[in-house]
């Protein structure tokens, strides 16, 4: 089944990421914390993101309640579409989502490995030597930090009311994730815990709330666009997850009542509608 385009969304990764040391000749002396290793990156960082057919609970405010998985194979043609000529790979690697005060949207490497392993996809990326990342070394090192990636779904299979299963105990909407095109990963200082239950699956509660600070017209162009998804999936709004901070009293869910900020309709919630409508027709 064919996804509605253009909505970003994201995950919490399977593992915490590492930074491993680079190797270096026999007989070098210890790389000390203020040395960089001989071929100037700080080490190589791994990052796994979904496990391949197991279940998890999405719980959020934005996207609604139901449980999603990844199939194998639903990695492999984005990862195709992102290898460069160099032999790396063109996709971001950005430290909480680009979100960090401080860092901001600054690379933190280039993939060297993107692919897909036996249970989940893998990436491993060159840290760059650079002031920030000497900030995130230690975390790294220490296992401090979780991970997380955004990605757009681009195929897609519902089972809307399925019966009460082991992995699915109260019947709720199921979503089979066959093909993504994955943006950007990396590590993150609160991750979504895919063991979790109750919301912390789905990071979208929180990039929305940033969103909402930075950015006023792209965040209610966002919640046009998951009240879009709702409606298409028939989700409605969980009641266990705090909804998003606003100075004006919230009687429903975001996308149900006329979004304040922007006059018109965006380009990208118009061909969202378009292609909601389409969806609708088939």
């Amino acid at each position: 089944m064919r996804s509605l385009r253009g909505l970003y969304v994201i995950r919490g990764g399977v593992g915490v990421p590492r930074l491993a040391a680079t190797a270096r000749a026999e007989g070098d002396e210890e790389e000390t914390e203020s040395e960089s290793p001989d071929d100037g990156r700080l080490g190589t960082l791994d990052v796994d993101f979904s496990m391949f057919d197991t279940w998890y609970e999405i719980d959020s405010w934005y996207e609604g309640r139901f449980l999603e998985r990844t199939r194998k194979g639903s990695f492999k043609r984005t990862i195709e579409r992102a290898r460069r000529d160099d032999g790396l790979y063109s996709t971001k690697v950005l430290f909480n989502h680009g979100f960090d005060f401080h860092i901001g949207d600054k690379m933190l490497g280039v993939p060297e490995v993107l692919e897909e392993r036996a249970t989940s996809p893998h990436l491993e990326a060159g840290l760059l030597d650079t002031s920030y990342n000497r900030d995130l070394a230690p975390g790294l090192r220490a296992g401090a930090y979780g991970s997380s990636f955004m990605f757009e779904v681009l195929g897609e299979e519902w089972d809307r009311e399925p019966e009460k299963s082991d992995d699915n105990p109260e019947g709720l909407p199921e979503r089979t994730i066959t093909e993504v095109r994955l943006y950007e990963a990396g590590p993150v200082t609160w991750p979504a815990n895919p063991a979790a239950t109750a919301g912390l699956r789905s990071g979208m509660d929180w990039y929305a709330d940033q969103l909402q600070r930075r950015d006023p017209d792209r965040f209610d162009d966002l919640v046009r666009s998951f009240a879009a998804f709702r409606t298409l999936h028939g989700l409605g709004t969980p009641t266990r997850v705090t909804p998003p901070r606003t100075s004006e009293p919230e009687t429903s869910a975001p996308g149900d009542q006329p979004a304040r900020h922007v006059d018109g309709v965006t380009a990208a919630a118009r061909s969202r509608r378009l292609a909601l409508i389409d969806l609708a027709r088939r």
